[in-house]
């Protein structure tokens, strides 16, 4: 018998087909695996769904359970690490923020302290505190010069001895803390060592619990094997769901969820109910969809608010929501590690729907309203058994259940639009936990979550004043005049993140929000600029002067030895210098530090010119550029004749950034800086970004004067020039 080959290719497509429905009918959707189908209408014109039957919904859960078998046998799944003393915590650890280590509430750059319990007390007042943190101190800043991921912990204030210090007082409050690491850092330092090895040897000196794969689609066995081989076991969370069989090690993960109406089942939390996941949306305003989410699933939420400098902050009623959820989620943690736990659980009312949590002898339900509107009456019926008791927890009550006509019992109970509810199902009295948790309940309850504001509102930045000069009407040596003039001051944020949000880069004192795109007519007084940036010899005649020592001398001059630069160097620009740094030695020396639009204007002119020089491209006009693991350092100021702008001010761009302006919002303080730098390091496009282009600036975030100070950026300064009626 001949087969035709179309005939072979259908019957491998049926039996493709028939493989993937043995497996299950309901195919999980990335990290989420879909509700059953009677809850989808049948035609376009349908506005709704019904509810769906008994049957329905034991069809769809034989269907999932069986997938959830299989797909065990098929990954040899062994939960062994859920097991680990160390790593237990993770399965009640429900609120993380991921925190850059520039909020302001984190670390106060005036006293050099790290304020924990400022920041936490904080976090607790506005909804309710937090079960871990990951600080992250490395992207968006990192790239600027060659150190990587883990020479920026180092750089954090106190170096590591501080670092130990800051998560001992995080412990103290009972919150674990992780770090990030980054694999697609391969182009600044190498670190000496195989990543999983240096990774595992840093967490474990300083005493963190945990590790955060950014942009990884699972963390690898091997970075777990080796915090385990040095006795620190380490909790790893992928941002993205890895393959299922690394569900093993990876006992946390991000959730990247859809949210249609009716709840998705994670996957990974349905293959090993002990799993967490931290549901991240950051950019969303409305977080309604991540805590309904979270609480039907019984995980946490990333509670994510200062995005890069960019402040999300949870609005009144979000805040009040998490409050409520984090209270119920953690005081029945041990029910939502349930392995019998049951999703989409046959609810009376449409749009209502839960998820339920056998645990010996009781049972809890997690409950959640998708509807914008409120349900009040009868909403769970359940098979009767005299001597059960049913409780409210979210409203602190105890239900009286009603017989139906079947002779179920039925509970009735209220849930507000995109509300909550949850249930307890025993056959005594509450414990006296869940007592307790009752009482807290009832009274927050008490309001409604609709009489908070749900309102989002952007935080207003400020422009730190810079105090001017005394006028010079002479000709300061080394400096340019640059006349008065008319100009039109247009520039750009380079970001990688934030697209066209409000928010994202920075607010002058003319706008009314933070955005990344600045149009503005300005006329701008005549000022003396310095000719080249400052040098290393310069800044050594300050030192020699003022015996100038910063507080935080982490870093500072790091490239200098006893005292002094390297043999050559003296006419290359300083580095290694702060903002702070810098402006101590604008003060000795009678300047200041420009605007952000007096330095554009004195390398631009009034033309719009793309560069110093002109509109075209020269590259003997900048350094060569650095594309090593390793920094060569900058060129001598005046070593590019041919990149001089128009009124003559040189070195500009290329050769290594500039301190300008810097802003501040109640949460993080940002320098801008100009003119980019000889040093890209290669591999990925996460590395902050470049721009030699005059209409685009750069925003480093701003910590303290040890992380801030660079190997890549130096700064000049300004003289305000004596006003002369009708003239510059």
């Amino acid at each position: 018998m001949r087969v035709r080959v179309s005939d072979f290719c259908a019957i491998l497509l049926f039996a493709a087909a028939a493989v993937r429905a043995q497996d299950t009918q309901y195919q999980p959707q990335d990290q989420q695996i879909p509700a059953p189908a009677c809850y989808a209408p049948s035609d376009a014109w349908q506005t709704g769904a019904v509810t769906c039957s008994q049957s329905d919904h034991a069809a769809w859960l034989k269907d999932i359970q069986h997938w959830r078998n299989e797909r065990r046998i098929r990954i040899a799944y062994n939960g062994s690490r859920y097991d680990i003393p160390e790593l237990k915590w993770t399965q009640s650890s429900f609120f993380q923020p991921q925190m850059i280590v520039e909020d302001r509430f984190f670390y106060d750059p005036v006293a050099h302290r790290y304020t924990v319990d400022r920041y936490l007390d904080d976090l607790e007042r506005r909804y309710g505190g937090i079960d871990a943190v990951l600080i992250w101190p490395t992207y968006p800043n990192m790239g600027i010069d060659n150190r990587n991921q883990q020479d920026m912990i180092r750089s954090m204030p106190g170096g590591i001895p501080g670092v130990k210090q800051m998560i001992a007082e995080f412990h103290h409050r009972g919150v674990r803390v992780l770090f990030p690491m980054m694999m697609w850092d391969q182009g600044t330092r190498d670190p000496g060592m195989p990543w999983p090895d240096s990774i595992a040897r840093l967490m474990a000196e300083i005493g963190a619990d945990g590790v955060n794969g950014d942009t990884q689609d699972g963390v690898p066995l091997a970075f777990t094997t080796a915090a385990e081989n040095i006795g620190h076991p380490l909790a790893f969370e992928p941002e993205n769901g890895p393959a299922d069989e690394a569900l093993a090690w990876n006992v946390m993960t991000w959730g990247q969820y859809q949210f249609p109406f009716v709840p998705m089942v994670d996957k990974y939390k349905w293959l090993e109910p002990r799993h967490m996941v931290n549901i991240s949306d950051r950019w969303n305003h409305d977080k309604t969809n991540d805590l309904q989410f979270a609480f039907f699933n019984g995980v946490g939420w990333e509670s994510w608010e200062n995005i890069w400098g960019i402040w999300n902050g949870i609005t009144p009623q979000d805040a009040e929501a998490t409050r409520r959820v984090a209270t119920l989620e953690r005081a029945l943690a041990e029910f939502l590690v349930s392995p019998e736990w049951e999703p989409l659980t046959p609810m009376l009312r449409y749009g209502v729907f839960g998820s339920r949590w056998p645990l010996r002898s009781q049972t809890v339900w997690t409950i959640v309203n998708r509807n914008e509107y409120n349900v009040d009456g009868p909403e769970v019926e359940l098979p009767w058994q005299e001597g059960l008791r049913y409780f409210d927890l979210y409203h602190g009550v105890e239900l009286k259940p009603d017989k139906s006509e079947a002779g179920n019992a039925v509970l009735s109970f209220a849930i507000e639009a995109h509300g909550y509810g949850a249930l307890l199902e025993s056959p005594s009295g509450p414990a006296p936990s869940i007592q307790k948790l009752m009482t807290t309940m009832k009274g927050l309850s008490a309001t409604p979550l609709s009489a908070y504001s749900h309102e989002w509102k952007v935080l207003q930045q400020h422009i730190v004043p810079i105090a001017p000069t005394e006028p010079v009407s002479g000709s300061p040596a080394d400096m340019v005049k640059i006349p008065e003039g008319n100009f039109d001051f247009r520039v750009e944020g380079i970001e990688i993140e934030g697209s066209n949000g409000v928010g994202v880069d920075v607010e002058y004192p003319w706008e009314d929000t933070p955005r990344r795109f600045h149009d503005h007519p300005m006329h701008i007084k005549s000022f003396w600029i310095d000719k080249y940036p400052v040098t290393n010899a310069q800044f050594k005649r300050f030192l020699n002067a003022t015996k100038y020592h910063p507080t935080d001398a982490l870093n500072f001059l790091r490239d200098w030895s006893n005292g002094t630069y390297p043999s050559g160097w003296d006419n290359k620009p300083v580095t290694w210098v702060s903002l702070e740094d810098a402006r101590a030695y604008a003060a000795w020396a009678g300047k200041r530090l420009p605007h952000e639009w007096e330095w554009q204007y004195a390398a631009q002119g009034s033309d719009g010119r793309k560069y110093p020089w002109g509109n075209e491209w020269l590259a003997d006009a900048v350094p060569i550029p650095d594309k090593g693991r390793t920094m060569h350092g900058p060129d001598e100021v005046n070593a590019h004749s041919s990149g001089a702008s128009p009124f003559g001010v040189m070195d500009m761009v290329g050769n290594v950034w500039q301190w300008t302006d810097e802003f501040q919002d109640e949460h993080t303080a940002a320098a801008i800086l100009r003119g980019g730098s000889y040093y890209q390091p290669q591999g990925s496009m996460w590395y902050f970004p470049q721009t030699y282009k005059l209409n685009e600036h750069g925003k480093l975030l701003l910590m303290s004067p040890s992380m801030d100070r660079s190997a890549a950026l130096g700064f000049r300064c300004v003289r305000d020039a004596e006003y002369e009626s009708g003239k510059g």
